[in-house]
Formats: C-alpha cells, sequence, structure tokens
C-alpha cells in the first residue's frame, strides 16, 4: 500500500483565470478543430464534443441533430444490425459518427459483419469498457487495429498518464478519460476506485499529446464552465452524457409528475440498465450506476446554443480565438483547500 500525497483536482476545486484579450465578441471565435489522427491517419474537422454512447443520448435521432452543428455522437451498442446499416447508409452521411462495441468476440463479430456491408462509411470506432487496465482490453486493441488499420479507434476507460500512454502505442487513436465522474455513475463510491477528473486530463493529456495521440474526456461535466475546464485542462475531445439527457432525441419515454413532464436517464451499469439487456445483475458483481428522472428538456438545440456559448464566452475572457490556442491561454486557479489545510495540519 502506498499514499499519493499530490493534490488531484475535480472541475469543482478550479476557476479559469481571465486575462487580456484583443477580442470584441464571442462571433470571432472559431471553436472547432482540425485533426489528424495517429494511426488511422484520417482528417476530422468539426466541434469536438461527443454525445455520450448511452442508451438515451447515444441515439440516431441525437445524431442527426449535433451532426448540423458539426458535433459528434457514440452510438450505444445496443442498437441491431439492420438499423445501424440504415444509418450508415445514410446520405449525405452524419459525420463523426462512432459505432460503439464492448471486447467480447460477439462484438467484434457483430462489428466485422456489419463493416463488411456498410464498407467506407463507417469509419470511427469506440470500444468502451469500465477498466481499461485488463490484459483482456489491450489484446482486443491490438487484434481491431491489426483487422482494421484505417479506421479511428477511440478505448477506454483509463485515468492515468502511463496508461494512456500504452493504448496510444498499441493502436488507439483517441484515449477515453474518466473512471466514475459521470453524473449518473456510482463506481467511486461502490469500489472506491476513481480518479478526480480535472486532474486525470491534464495528466491523461500531457501523456497523449507527447506521443501525438489525443484523448476525450469522459464524464464529469455538468455546466459549459466544465466543458471549458475541461478544454482548458487539454482535452481534444470532450464526452457528455447527463448534459444531453431528457431531450427528444432521446431514447427514453416521458413520465409526468404532478404536472411535471420528466424522462429516465441512468447509467449503463446500472441495475434498470442490466435488466434491460443482460436480464439482471449477475451474482457475482453489483450496480454501479444510478436510474434518475430529469426534467424534460424539449428538443436538444437549445441546450447545445448553451453550450457552445459558453465554451465561446471562456474563450473570450482568456483571449483565445480559436478552441486550439484554449489550453495555452488558461491558468486555474484553486478555490478548494488542501486536505491539510482543511484538518489544520501542517
Amino acid at each position: 500500500m502506498r499514499i499519493e500525497q499530490d493534490v488531484k483536482l475535480d472541475f469543482k476545486d478550479v476557476l479559469i483565470r481571465p486575462k487580456r484579450s484583443t477580442l470584441t465578441s464571442r462571433a470571432e471565435v472559431d471553436i472547432s478543430r482540425d485533426f489528424v489522427f495517429l494511426h488511422s491517419r484520417r482528417k476530422y474537422r468539426g466541434i469536438p464534443i461527443i454525445a455520450a454512447n448511452m442508451d438515451t443520448t447515444g441515439t440516431f435521432e441525437m445524431a442527426r441533430a449535433l451532426a448540423a452543428h458539426q458535433l459528434s455522437v457514440a452510438l450505444h451498442k445496443h442498437h441491431g444490425e439492420a438499423e445501424l446499416l440504415a444509418f450508415f447508409a445514410e446520405q449525405p452521411p452524419t459525420p463523426t459518427a462512432f459505432y460503439s462495441m464492448g471486447i467480447n468476440q460477439l462484438d467484434f463479430d457483430k462489428f466485422a459483419r456489419v463493416k463488411a456491408l456498410a464498407g467506407g462509411s463507417i469509419e470511427y470506432v469506440c470500444v468502451d469498457v469500465a477498466n481499461g487496465y485488463t490484459k483482456a482490453f489491450i489484446h482486443f486493441i491490438h487484434k481491431l487495429r491489426a483487422a482494421y488499420p484505417d479506421i479511428t479507434i477511440m478505448a477506454g476507460n483509463v485515468v492515468t498518464g502511463e496508461m494512456t500512454e500504452e493504448l496510444i502505442l498499441d493502436g488507439v487513436d483517441i484515449v477515453k478519460v474518466g473512471i466514475g465522474p459521470g453524473s449518473v455513475c456510482t463506481t467511486r463510491s461502490m469500489s472506491g476506485v476513481g480518479y478526480p477528473q480535472l486532474s486525470a486530463i491534464i495528466e491523461c493529456a500531457d501523456a497523449a499529446h507527447g506521443l501525438r495521440g489525443l484523448i476525450c474526456a469522459d464524464g464529469g461535466c455538468t455546466s459549459p464552465g466544465d466543458l471549458a475546464k475541461a478544454f482548458g485542462a487539454g482535452a481534444d475531445f470532450v464526452m457528455l452524457g447527463g448534459m444531453l439527457a431528457g431531450h427528444d432525441e432521446c431514447d427514453s419515454e416521458i413520465i409526468e409528475q404532478n404536472g411535471v413532464r420528466r424522462m429516465r436517464f441512468y447509467g449503463m451499469s446500472s441495475r434498470e440498465a442490466m435488466e434491460k439487456y443482460a436480464g439482471g445483475v449477475a451474482e457475482y458483481r453489483a450496480a454501479e450506476g444510478k436510474d434518475v428522472l430529469l426534467d424534460y428538456r424539449g428538443p436538444v438545440e437549445n441546450t447545445l446554443q448553451k453550450i457552445l456559448g459558453g465554451v465561446r464566452s471562456a474563450c473570450t475572457y482568456v483571449g483565445a480565438r480559436g478552441l486550439k490556442e484554449l489550453s495555452k491561454r488558461t491558468t486555474f486557479i484553486r478555490v478548494t483547500q488542501q486536505l491539510n489545510e482543511v484538518f489544520g495540519q501542517s
């Protein structure tokens, strides 16, 4: 056993310090990014915000709505093969929709069948597991990259620099960062495992960028300001679940309670999700997600305006004309005390 003494920070622990700027309007800020992925060599241009591959937010309807604003979606992995083929055959194709998958043989075989029929319309894959530190996960990445050298692979989740480096060296283009920060994730309370998300982003981004790889900050954002902090900390992409839940484009029924309309939102390791897709919680494990009711929010359009406007506003406060400049112009101010200060220790 060992204890790391360095302070680790979450979004709530910091604010971004304003700096002198020559910008006169948020309209002058370009929040799109251009990337060339390390392994696939494919080019990307868009606003690097991705709807999470949860079954409520990773929908075809969400993909179409976000594509109109150059945002992306990681489709959830429970779509049927016929549905996926129909979606990827749409013209014009929806930009940057990630095909999501797990790491068992059934997942690989399903992808092989869909990819064989869909061909080049599937360019992006999200390999999604709760624990990206297992040998089985690494083995699957090797297998996938060898079989499909020209696809762009986003994979995770991890929270440390050394594992980020390993995944990039093993063939991952975008490393997904975050264990336990999601609003409906209970991994930290159930297992005691996790990492404060802001520090995870800073450390993993530093590791990835040294190898010309990229990271996606997955989880923990509850406001547009949190996205600004994530990008300021070095995230190349940011994945959102709860902030995009509760909208018309989500796959969730509207429930009326005392005259108030609500929509269900749950983690993919929750009892609700496991009963829906696996017949229940296996006897060897416990659910690690919550099932909550959110206020119905209508079309996602209004929420997108707030999110994108907030990120643009952050850029104007530090003088960043483009999202690419934000991390270079970000200085974080600590707004919480260190643990030893809280307890009055020297």
